[in-house]
């Protein structure tokens, strides 16, 4: 994984990797999908958006703290079985917030939520990377990302359509029974996959996995950005629907098209990782897409229209994978046997960003104004770039044989 290595193509990877990409982009249908619609959520159940933006912050902080159990029961009864199970809470999950009378009804079960959700994505990470090794892996978890992607955008993009026309409750009874039908398909999958089992391990072999993964000094790295990524960048979509009510475009069709330019970007990341990688190496892409990320913070900040929005975050999208996606290949390679756990501390750290960031972002909004904390946030942004491509080294994890 040095910068001037060559990067292999797509040609090789395991045909279980579809398989798993379907598991995530169930999973991420439901991520943003209330975003569009939450000052209409605000209205009917009397709060401000401030307040529904607390909808995004419950799901990232649940998502968060269930990832240490997520990342042992992984390693210690098999991962397949997890995920499949997790789905099926997300949908019902969904269909219950559907149903929901109060925001404390609500509110509980974006929380169920977010432990289905925080079930499948590092999963199927630690699965892709089980698969393949490390000379493919970029390239394999970016499939997997596209899956993941794929679920945002038209999370994003659909819920908003939907919002439009049955409000936000269709939203969620539509995203509710797609992904229970997601699971059973993910379900028959992976019957016919031929994934490779990890042996079973212990408890004390779990402890000896967490000091593997922390004797590394690029796990301190790793978690850190991560946790400055989730907070700087993804804090600040419940507030883009606002931002655009401000400008008097109330359509949550387009609120949901804007946010969904994010995970465009994701998509054209997954699609030229492995031209980039080789030209830019993994140095280059970590500084390259933290700086792009805060170019489009900084256009945010001047609200201009929607269109120039989405293509912000377009832009924004593509730079930080670029980054996240170097990020994600280095705690891999935190350890072997503890691999599951290293990801899933991964997501710990990163969706714990996302539950600071809105609330972070509502007091900056509400104190200093839309401006400044924008820009604080692009600054931040950069400084992070740099600072990966300087400490992050590829090193040999401790358990590997």
């Amino acid at each position: 994984m040095q910068s001037g290595e060559a990067w292999p193509h797509d040609h090789g990877l395991p045909a279980a990797l579809y398989v798993i990409s379907g598991a995530s982009f169930a999973a991420a249908l439901s991520a943003r999908a209330l975003d569009p619609v939450l000052p209409h959520v605000a209205e009917d159940f009397g709060v401000s958006i401030a307040t529904a933006a607390g909808f995004a912050a419950v799901f990232a902080f649940t998502f968060s703290i269930i990832q240490p159990i997520v990342g042992a029961a992984a390693d210690l009864f098999g991962k397949t079985r997890l995920m499949i199970g997790c789905l099926a809470l997300l949908g019902l999950a969904n269909i219950l917030g559907a149903l929901a009378t109060s925001f404390s009804l609500l509110f509980a079960t974006r929380i169920l939520a977010g432990i289905g959700s925080g079930g499948v994505f590092p999963v199927a990470l630690s699965l892709t990377s089980d698969l393949v090794g490390p000379e493919k892996r970029q390239v394999a978890i970016s499939r997997t990302l596209a899956g993941a992607m794929t679920g945002n955008l038209l999370g994003a993009s659909a819920s908003g359509l939907i919002g439009d026309f049955l409000g936000w409750r269709g939203v969620l009874a539509v995203l509710g029974v797609l992904v229970i039908a997601a699971s059973i398909a993910v379900a028959a999958g992976f019957r016919g996959a031929k994934v490779k089992h990890p042996p079973k391990t212990s408890l004390s072999a779990l402890k000896a996995g967490y000091r593997t993964i922390f004797t590394n000094p690029n796990a301190y790295v790793c978690y850190t950005a991560v946790f400055v990524e989730g907070c700087c960048v993804l804090g600040l979509f419940p507030y883009i629907a606002s931002f655009l009510f401000e400008l008097g475009q109330t359509s949550l069709s387009i609120a949901g098209i804007v946010i969904a330019g994010f995970a465009v970007g994701g998509l054209f990341y997954t699609l030229t990782v492995s031209r980039l990688l080789p030209r830019l190496g993994v140095k280059g892409m970590m500084i390259a897409g933290m700086t792009l990320v805060a170019s489009q913070l900084v256009a945010v900040a001047f609200g201009p229209r929607w269109e120039i929005q989405a293509l912000n975050l377009i832009v924004m999208g593509w730079g930080f994978y670029m980054a996240h996606g170097c990020l994600q290949v280095f705690a891999s390679e935190l350890s072997v046997e503890a691999r599951a756990t290293a990801l899933s501390l991964h997501s710990f750290f990163f969706f714990m960003g996302q539950t600071v960031g809105p609330l972070a972002y509502g007091f900056g909004l509400q104190h200093a104004g839309k401006m400044p904390t924008l820009l604080v946030s692009a600054a931040i942004m950069v400084v992070l770039g740099l600072v990966c491509a300087r400490l992050l080294k590829p090193r040999a994890p401790a358990d590997a044989r």
